[in-house]
């Protein structure tokens, strides 16, 4: 044994590299890969950003570059009364005026480490066609034009500076516009059906993703393996519409990225959001939706600050602190990870609610952050009232509409068992009876803390095991956060109500 373990430090300290697996563009070579390193599990939290052009005319949402070119359109409207017909003003036009002045990757990247995010970073590249990153694949990026500035590599080295991972988005598939089935798709149909002139100048064309399909799909390759060979993200997350790329080119993309990953040492993720990548290889998003019950497999839920657009626009609504810790919460009980997006102004600049949402967050997470990161779902997701549909986009409504109340209480445990946490989603009127778990044995030094005050908690257990905390009188300064509260069980062997 020892003869062998010297020939193997001979070899490492000569120079020679040990062959490793090498993934194949197949299904079945990618299996089981890329689905995330534990640190995902972990981290519970990430933040994104729609940033880009077309937050310079701040109206409507951040599809506002498609729906201006759609005649008759309110946004198509609102667009001919204050810049003109979009021949005599087009979407190109923005992009001189989105200069990013005020833009300060190490401000935000603090914003958000305050707010308790683990990874973060940008919408790389939305349907607009325009890369938030130096290019050399296409003219339209944020280092030729616009900013004049390397988006996304400032952002990744300050990221990476905090510790931090770094995630990236694509929804660039959408971009093309082409005859799909003899009907023209894409972002901008708008352009060819109302406003065709706007394609006679190759370089706004080129903006407007119209170009052989053949052009197109080898251009949307080379701009993820572009961003993966320059900035190295740990996460890619895709936008629907992934589906519109062949099956081959997508096994690729994955295949590039995967031994990409390997040479760096690195574990690497990918994020879906539609059945069109295997999910022995992804992890599924969904949007603005969750899951009414704790699945096995990770998944992701990308949500919004606001409760309209993801991109900033002019009196964007910003929901009040407490739908986001509920969401977070909700989450993290069900085996999920929140991203939430923010909403930056053109200039670079984060607007002030946000920024006090964020701030609030991230106190939340200080006084409950172990009951959140770091954990994994309990045998039950939760108790309460208040459930949640399936997940999907569809149902986006019906969780923005939600209201939990302190009867709602939402289950996690710490990564060794020892511990349990029952979050509260609201300050509790009368003793909490967690009547959906029971008790079937206690040591001696078994307890429950209030995470955040030193105040000793008493509780019960009845003769069937039912736990039962009685909640003190507290006054609103006295208790230690707001929006939800923590009980940590230690000591206790809990089983499933039955």
């Amino acid at each position: 044994m020892k003869y062998i373990i010297s020939i193997v430090l001979v070899l490492l300290l000569s120079g020679y590299s040990f062959a490793v697996e090498k993934y194949e563009p197949t299904w079945e070579s990618l299996a089981g890969h890329g689905q995330g390193d534990q640190w995902l599990q972990d981290a519970k939290l990430g933040i994104y950003f729609h940033w880009g052009v077309y937050t310079v005319p701040a109206f409507a949402f951040e599809w506002y570059p498609r729906d201006m070119n759609i005649k008759g359109s309110y946004v198509n409207k609102h667009h001919v009364e204050v810049y003109g017909e979009p021949t005599k003003f087009g979407y190109h036009d923005f992009v001189p005026m989105f200069k990013a002045e005020k833009f300060n990757a190490e401000e935000w990247v603090k914003l958000f480490e305050a707010a308790g995010a683990k990874f973060a970073g940008p919408v790389a590249e939305h349907h607009d066609g325009f890369s938030m990153w130096a290019s050399k694949l296409t003219p339209w990026n944020s280092m030729d034009k616009g900013p004049h500035r390397d988006v996304t590599g400032e952002l990744a080295k300050a990221i990476r500076n905090h510790d931090m991972k770094l995630i990236t988005t694509f929804h660039h598939s959408r971009n093309c516009l082409w005859k799909n089935n003899g009907v023209w798709t894409g972002h901008y149909d708008g352009i060819i059906k109302d406003y065709p002139s706007l394609l006679d100048n190759p370089e706004n064309a080129f903006l407007y993703g119209y170009m052989p399909r053949e052009q197109f799909v080898k251009l949307w390759l080379g701009k993820l393996e572009e961003v993966v060979d320059n900035y190295q993200p740990d996460m890619i997350w895709f936008d629907s519409w992934l589906d519109e790329i062949p099956e081959k080119v997508r096994q690729e993309f994955c295949a590039y990225y995967f031994n990409q990953a390997q040479k760096w040492g690195r574990e690497v993720t990918i994020i879906r959001k539609q059945n069109d990548l295997p999910l022995s290889l992804s992890i599924n998003d969904h949007e603005k939706s969750r899951e009414p019950k704790a699945l096995a497999q990770l998944w992701m839920t990308d949500d919004t600050i606001s409760t309209g657009s993801w991109c900033y626009i002019q009196n964007l609504t910003v929901k009040p602190l407490y739908k986001i810790v509920h969401s977070l919460v909700d989450t993290v009980s069900k085996n999920g990870v929140l991203l939430l997006n923010v909403s930056p102004k053109s200039d670079g600049t984060i607007p002030a609610d946000q920024k006090k949402v964020l701030y609030g967050l991230g106190d939340w997470l200080k006084v409950n952050g172990q009951a959140i990161y770091n954990t994994r779902p309990w045998k039950l997701a939760g108790q309460g009232p208040t459930t949640e549909p399936d997940g999907g986009f569809s149902d986006a409504s019906k969780f923005l509409s939600l209201e939990y109340s302190s009867e709602d209480i939402r289950f996690t445990q710490s990564k060794d068992g020892k511990d349990v946490y029952a979050i509260c989603m609201g300050w509790p009127k009368k003793a909490i009876v967690l009547d959906s778990m029971q008790v079937a044995r206690q040591l001696d030094s078994a307890s429950v803390q209030l995470l955040g005050s030193p105040i000793k908690i008493d509780y019960a257990v009845d003769a069937s095991g039912v736990l039962s905390i009685n909640v003190p009188l507290l006054e609103e300064d006295e208790k230690p956060c707001d929006c939800a509260y923590t009980f940590k069980l230690t000591g206790f062997d809990l089983k499933i109500e039955s």
